[in-house]
């Protein structure tokens, strides 16, 4: 393949990645504008995000099989098409169920976009040190792309409007398939694709039964049709899957390696990462904008330290890593985020900048932290024929991990707000809104979602720093016997 040929293929992964990867982070900042000019409540602002990320982490399981039977830059390509109708679909849409039909599609075509840039990059570059580069740089963009989402959106919802930060990725889209189609190989391995259809379907339902059911205590008690029925639901329907999965030969989610303590660990774990830290920039974007009422663009720059702290974390962990240890980075990730989310749940609507500036910036540099430990962690706690699989599972779980803490968090923040607001107005108050609550109310309820992600980001600290574990330099050839499970 030529030097041009490479290069285009860099560029046309990494605008797939950015486009992709963007949409995670850019919506939150749209979310009050959205709420006001589609009339949706709480709840309905929670689908906006959790579509995306509900499909994302269902399927992301099933795009290595889909690439190996298909082709992998025709899966790719597919996904980038898709990805840019999903756009188009979302800026479209005046009503809730259009801009959630155009989620759902960017989240089926965000699962073969994410997880696929890695292997075309694998397969292209077979020099390793230029392998390395392009692997660094698309990491780079990547990073950037959670960087730029709430700055980026921030200025379009309040100078164009909300429909402008899913037309961006139009021509981005268009630009990305030339040069893809261009620069990409073909390459397959048929005999290697093993599709887990049942599981896949089970996982769907499943994930989106307990998602609706979580969602809907926001608005319904306990004993309600709204949220008993889908939990009962998905409680069956989980069982079911477990079943299904022990048996299948190629299973979607390999359970077998969920018997080896480290891999559950460091899986729980990434799980914790998605629930608690990657769910907070949905609640800091209405916190900045319905408790200090800031304008979007205001918003998404006081989002930045997060981000930027995360990409310098992240971009020194080597160095640190090679000086104190993966483990002791990934503990201190978590104390950090533990800590930051701490402090975020005594915000108020009055308070200062500088503060919470400086807590973004704590939970950031957890974040930097915390994310490649995990990842290197679980990916040494398996032998290496199982390296695709365990990454693969690695990304679901957190993914799914992000879906049901807005789910759950942002149930209890519904309620720790109308509870707030109806003591405020002596019983006489209707929730129709988030835009009909006052800013004390909206802090009392971000401060209970912060408080509860950090207690469990805790508990996860005191586990890991609880757990005895074998040298990392061994964990390798301890886990040799897996690769024949």
């Amino acid at each position: 393949m030529s030097s041009l040929r490479q290069v285009a293929l860099l560029a046309a992964i990494c605008l797939g990645t950015f486009m992709a990867t963007l949409d995670i982070s850019i919506v939150n900042v749209a979310l009050p504008t959205m709420k006001q000019e589609l009339a949706i409540s709480m709840a309905d602002s929670q689908w906006v995000v959790n579509a995306y990320a509900l499909c994302l982490s269902a399927l992301i399981l099933s795009s290595g099989p889909l690439g190996d039977r298909f082709g992998r830059k025709l899966l790719w390509l597919c996904g980038v098409v898709l990805f840019t109708l999903g756009s188009i679909a979302c800026a479209m849409a005046d009503s809730l169920w259009l801009l959630l039909l155009g989620r759902v599609i960017q989240g089926i075509a965000g699962a073969a976009v994410i997880p696929g840039a890695l292997s075309l990059l694998t397969h292209a570059f077979s020099d390793v040190g230029a392998r390395t580069r392009a692997i660094g740089i698309w990491s780079s963009v990547s990073a950037l792309s959670l960087i730029l989402g709430p700055i980026v959106g921030g200025l379009l919802v309040q100078h164009v409007g909300w429909q402008s930060i899913f037309w961006i990725n139009v021509p981005i889209g268009f630009i990305a398939l030339l040069l893809g189609a261009w620069g990409l190989d073909e390459s397959a391995d048929p005999e290697q694709a093993a599709l887990d259809f049942a599981g896949q379907l089970l996982s769907i339902l499943f994930l989106g039964g307990l998602t609706y059911g979580l969602i809907g205590l926001g608005e319904h008690d306990w004993l309600s049709y709204h949220t008993l029925v889908p939990l009962l639901l998905a409680a069956i329907l989980f069982a079911v899957f477990i079943r299904v999965e022990l048996k299948a030969p190629r299973p979607l989610l390999p359970l077998k390696l969920f018997r080896q303590r480290d891999f559950s660990c460091y899986n729980s774990a990434s799980f914790v990462l998605g629930f608690s830290a990657y769910s907070s920039v949905f609640f800091m974007s209405l916190f900045f904008q319905e408790a200090q009422r800031w304008d979007a663009a205001e918003a998404g720059w006081r989002m930045a330290p997060e981000f930027i702290a995360m990409a310098v974390a992240a971009m020194g962990f080597g160095r640190l890593a090679a000086n104190f240890g993966v483990r002791r980075l990934m503990n201190l990730g978590y104390g950090l985020m533990a800590l930051a989310l701490m402090l975020l749940s005594n915000l108020q609507g009055e308070t200062a900048y500088f503060l919470t500036a400086g807590y973004l910036a704590l939970l950031g540099l957890g974040m930097g932290l915390a994310v490649p430990a995990t990842s290197e962690l679980v990916m040494a706690s398996v032998g290496a024929q199982r390296s695709g699989m365990a990454s693969a599972t690695m990304n679901a779980v957190r993914q799914t991990g992000m879906t049901l803490g807005i789910a759950l968090l942002g149930t209890l923040m519904s309620r720790v707000i109308y509870t707030a607001k109806e003591t405020e107005s002596g019983g006489q108050f209707e929730p129709s809104g988030i835009a009909a609550i006052n800013h004390q109310a909206v802090a009392a309820g971000f401060g209970a979602a912060m408080f509860w992600a950090g207690v469990l980001c805790l508990g996860m600290t005191l586990w890991l720093l609880l757990l005895r574990h074998p040298r990392l330099g061994s964990l390798a050839a301890a886990k040799t016997a897996s690769d024949d499970c």
